[in-house]
């Protein structure tokens, strides 16, 4: 609040689930409004608040992810959410790593800022934007003997699974790495920019993920292409169907959406970072196993 934030609260249960076929939700029956979703963020609705003229907003919130349990996830988990009107994703960077950094003191200060490209080609010597596929592939072949066997079609799997278990594992474990500029086809629902990437950002400290954020798009139109495009790659992978959130898209298409960046952080996984747990069930007090 003294950054000029109006705390929200959004429904943890909606008539719309995610766009992103990477996320697996929970799908529940209702006899009166049918199929509803426990929220994977609160990303949706925030933004219909922002569209309203909300200004800028955060949160702190349960999200729900399916079959997401490990020593880094819990189905159901804490996530602090804000939206800055009139920032760009950079700002939000700043912000997300001071916080962060105040929360879990035992890290570094300063983040180190790379590129998409540049972390890759440090670490692997290839171009995850412009090599082709198959170099990729042959790429995680050699450094991943585990994968030999896989086909490894699909590029954009293909990058994440070399960012998970290639790149990221060798950031520095006592301070943040901040990954910038994204390839096109990871943008989410952020802004492509004049070079033709992302302007996407992931904060890690080693290998695990603490905040992801966007400069975010603002165009009713490019929303509907990329979740139709999300329902492809559903459909394409056996998923189930999942309607488009129609009532952002009508938030979106009055044309006040504002400028403004947005960033979401695993609120559970800067407490692990901050107390030393080896395991997100050490931070909490009723893990998925004891419910």
């Amino acid at each position: 609040m003294a950054r000029g934030y109006l705390e929200v609260e959004t429904p943890v249960l909606g008539r719309s689930g995610v766009a992103d076929a990477q996320l697996a939700q929970f799908a529940l029956s209702d006899p009166v409004y049918g199929s509803l979703y426990l929220q994977t963020s609160p990303e949706y609705a925030m933004k219909r608040l922002l569209a309203s003229g909300s200004g800028s907003i955060f949160q702190i919130t349960k999200a729900f992810r399916q079959g997401e349990v490990g020593r880094f996830h819990n189905p159901e988990f804490t996530l602090v959410e804000w939206y800055g009107v009139g920032y760009d994703h950079l700002h939000l960077i700043d912000e997300a790593c001071a916080l962060i950094a105040r929360l879990a003191p035992s890290l570094m200060p300063e983040a180190r800022l790379v590129s998409f490209r540049q972390a890759f080609r440090d670490r692997l010597g290839v171009d995850p934007i412009d090599d082709p596929t198959g170099l990729l592939r042959e790429c995680a072949h050699a450094c991943l003997p585990s994968t030999r066997e896989l086909v490894l079609d699909d590029r954009d799997a293909l990058l994440d699974l070399l960012m998970s278990q290639a790149v990221a594992p060798h950031f520095p474990t006592d301070a943040m790495t901040v990954i910038t500029d994204y390839p096109a086809s990871q943008a989410a629902l952020a802004r492509i920019n004049s070079q033709g990437l992302a302007d996407r950002f992931e904060i890690y400290c080693g290998a695990l993920e603490l905040a992801n954020g966007f400069h975010e798009e603002a165009n009713r139109d490019e929303y509907a292409a990329r979740f139709a495009a999300e329902a492809r790659k559903r459909h394409a992978r056996g998923l189930p169907a999942i309607a488009q959130d129609e009532r952002l898209l009508a938030a979106l298409a009055q044309g006040d959406f504002p400028e403004c960046a947005g960033c979401a952080l695993g609120f559970d996984r800067v407490l692990m970072r901050a107390l030393g747990a080896a395991h997100i069930n050490d931070v909490l007090a009723f893990p998925i196993e004891q419910t």
